[in-house]
């Protein structure tokens, strides 16, 4: 009656074999370590590995070892301060063709690692490093849609003369003709040929008026791009950080989580991330004075008045020669001629093409250097919390154009080298399509990390000691049973995690934590359903085969309605929360498995067959 066939006691063993081979890694820990890996599509070499290694050495760092795998370099640390000289030493010494990152990397034996065996990952909380919560400026989206419908619009129209006068009026564009039948023409041609554009019903009577806006199918795709196109930016920008394992997602319709373990200089990251900037390239006004244009209030046709950082004016004109979305590369240095901060910029074809035509017919004019900065941020004005919004505009430069050039050159009068090697960076990793403001930020030190660690670790094992006495002095026998089980448990639930490389995070642990409760519990409904069972029946083989079965229905159900409380706090809640509930999750499906199937089978190898007088429940 309570016997398992061989093959179901060989597949259950070899499960649990299974799980405590690849809970096996988390055992050995990490060492603190640097990844060296390229910075573009060229892969990393053994002659790079004996540069890392020279290096090091001339440099005087110990290092426990340095290996080549995956494409990268990982060299291996016994201490911290040797670590983050190792990081500085190889970002200067290397160069910028390299991608230098601070990293946790595991212990664990190469032939163990050869059966796809892995440690746990690590969230923030648990290993140190920086969280960002960034809200996209979807105003502005809607703001930049408006006014690529306008210069469509008017490009449209004016082919065949239809509209008298067309302008911007908030989140649509007032169109005004002249005659019923040219508005009419209009009309079935913004119908056929603008399909992100729906004429809107006004309460204006003017039939010669009609006001257009954007589709709320078009603003929807409007919204998700720039938020698409954000996000990579994002990862552009952090992969030129230099970050081992950064963590950037959607979170809701309007906001992006960014996790950056490892990184401690927020002000850095801040500075890096929400910044949204680009550059344009503009021949300089020299027939007209800036000072009369100021003293006036009218700026020449053809021309526009800029400033640079200090104040000085400048009479720039309006065509735009190259812009930011041209540029494909930039790579920050010294310039040699006067030993000052200069950024070398590659364009691509359309932008070298305009360059080169630009320089070929202005040669021995000037050409100046916008730099634009787009910024949103929120104050509290009148008790009220209001976004803000402020373009900055100023010209870094304004150099004779000595010789023809095309897609490379190099611009100066940068203030400072960090400056330069912002602004490369930021036009390396692209120009953020809409304006993020962090609306939260947290820095987890290492040491807050560890002791989290610490302090979590306790916890799942006075949870877990405390259970284990519990069940062993109120079922004996069968509490002793419940204890493998419930260890078991432990050892598939770090399996699966490691397996999938979940995160694990403080709240994660908290669900272990939980689990182990929730875990034993089933044991509790079977023991003391087979107590009341063997209160009826003398047969004791019965009474434990009956108390399994009827303590399945009330265990599943239990469990699957907690499955599904988990299941929903992972759909819909953050990071924290989805941690937790992972754990949560994982713990109820390993926990049925081991409460209702591993303990029956050790039950049933002690019990099963025997003719028993008496039960040690």
């Amino acid at each position: 009656m309570n016997h398992y066939s061989g093959l179901k006691n060989a597949l259950i063993a070899f499960f649990l074999l299974l799980a405590s081979l690849y809970a096996l890694p988390n055992i050995f820990g990490s060492d603190l370590a640097v990844q060296i890996s390229s910075a573009g599509d060229a892969a990393i070499a053994q002659t790079d590995l004996g540069k890392v290694e020279t290096i090091l050495k001339d440099k005087g760092v110990s290092y426990k070892s340095a290996a080549l795998s995956n494409r990268r370099i990982l060299v291996r640390f016994n201490d911290t301060a040797n670590q983050l000289l190792a990081k500085d030493f190889l970002k200067t010494g290397l160069g910028r063709n390299y991608v230098t990152a601070l990293n946790l990397a595991p212990s664990v034996p190469l032939w163990l690692a050869d059966l796809g065996g892995k440690a746990m990952s690590l969230g923030l909380d648990l290993r140190g490093g920086v969280h960002f919560l960034l809200e996209v400026d979807m105003e502005a989206v809607l703001a930049m849609s408006i006014d690529k419908s306008y210069n469509e619009l008017r490009t449209i129209l004016r082919a065949d003369r239809l509209y008298k006068s067309i302008k911007k009026e908030g989140d649509s564009i007032a169109i005004r003709f002249k005659q019923v039948d040219l508005k009419n023409k209009a009309v079935d041609l913004i119908n056929s040929e603008l399909s992100d554009l729906v004429i809107l019903e006004t309460d204006n009577q003017d039939e010669l008026l009609i006001n257009v806006g954007i589709s709320d199918r078009a603003q929807k795709e409007a919204k998700q791009s720039a938020l698409k196109q954000n996000i990579t930016t994002l990862r552009n920008r952090v992969n030129e950080l230099g970050v081992a394992e950064p963590i950037i997602q959607q979170q809701g319709k309007e906001r992006i989580v960014v996790q950056l373990p490892g990184v401690q200089d927020t002000a850095r990251a801040k500075e890096i991330l929400g910044a949204v900037a680009t550059l344009e390239f503009r021949l300089v006004d020299e027939k007209n004075d800036p000072q009369t244009a100021i003293q006036s209030g009218r700026t020449p046709i053809g021309s526009k008045l800029y400033y640079f950082k200090d104040g000085r004016p400048l009479l720039l004109k309006t065509r735009v020669i190259a812009m930011g979305e041209n540029i494909t590369g930039a790579a920050s240095g010294i310039d040699q001629e006067n030993s000052t901060p200069m950024v070398s910029i590659t364009l691509d074809n359309a932008g070298g093409r305009a360059m080169l035509d630009t320089t070929k017919k202005y040669l021995h004019h000037r050409m100046a250097v916008i730099f634009i900065e787009n910024k949103v941020e929120t104050v509290i004005e009148n008790g009220k919390t209001v976004k803000k919004r402020s373009t900055t505009k100023d010209v870094i430069n304004a150099a004779t154009i000595q010789g023809t050039f095309s897609n490379r050159f190099q611009i100066t009068g940068i203030d400072s080298a960090r400056e330069a090697r912002n602004l490369a960076l930021l036009l390396r990793a692209g120009s953020l399509s809409a304006p993020i403001e962090i609306i939260e930020e947290r820095t987890i030190g290492p040491s807050l990390g560890a002791d989290n660690i610490e302090k979590g670790v306790l916890s799942v094992i006075a949870g877990f000691v405390l259970v284990l006495l519990f069940m062993a002095v109120r079922y004996r026998v069968f509490g002793m049973v419940a204890n493998v089980a419930l260890t078991l448990n432990l050892v598939m639930i770090v399996a699966v995690l490691s397996l999938l490389q979940a995160t694990l995070t403080l709240p994660g642990i908290a669900g272990i934590v939980l689990t182990v409760g929730m875990a034993v519990d089933a044991n509790v409904l079977i023991f003391e359903r087979i107590k009341e069972e063997l209160g009826t029946d003398s047969n004791i083989q019965k009474a434990i085969s009956s108390g399994y079965d009827k303590a399945l229905l009330t265990i599943a159900d239990a469990n699957i309605t907690t499955l599904i409380a988990s299941l929903v706090l992972f759909s819909f809640g953050t990071g924290p929360i989805k941690g937790f509930a992972i754990t949560l999750s994982i713990g109820i499906v390993t926990s049925m498995f081991t409460a209702i199937v591993v303990s029956r089978a050790i039950v049933n190898k002690i019990y099963g067959g025997k003719k028993l007088q008496e039960l040690s429940i």
